[in-house]
């Protein structure tokens, strides 16, 4: 990968991640993204989120486009927007593991550790490397 590829590659990761989560909340609170059996705590938790979820995805739109513009700006926001993308990363690990909601069934695991994996592995890269 030339260096030039690799500098527009982690911006548009962003913007795919922040466009990707309000995607995700619409799906969420339209068609309804729960398990079939979630603990009680489940949706009082998921509700709570895209309070902080919103802001940070408009940060990684913003941010990811200003910086394949070449903004410096653009590239501190995606930096600022990571540590917080890793922050809720580590939450939904957090919750997930200690609600058993990973051995709700494979598919649970399976997407919800990837999604949780993308958020912190992207975070901690756009934290690094967007400096």
């Amino acid at each position: 990968m030339t260096a030039e590829r690799g500098r527009r590659t982690i911006p548009v990761l962003g913007v795919v991640t922040g466009i990707g989560t309000v995607a995700f909340w619409t799906a969420f609170f339209t068609v309804g993204l729960a398990p079939t059996n979630p603990p009680a705590c489940y949706l009082t938790f998921e509700r709570a989120i895209p309070v902080a979820d919103i802001p940070l995805a408009l940060a990684l739109v913003i941010g990811g486009i200003l910086a394949l513009k070449g903004s410096a700006t653009g590239r501190r926001l995606l930096a600022v927007a990571g540590g917080a993308q890793a922050y809720v990363g580590l939450l939904d690990i957090s919750f997930n593991y200690q609600n058993g909601i990973y051995s709700l069934s494979v598919t649970d695991m399976l997407v919800n550790g990837f999604i949780n994996l993308w958020c912190l592995v992207l975070g901690i890269v756009l934290a690094v490397k967007m400096k």
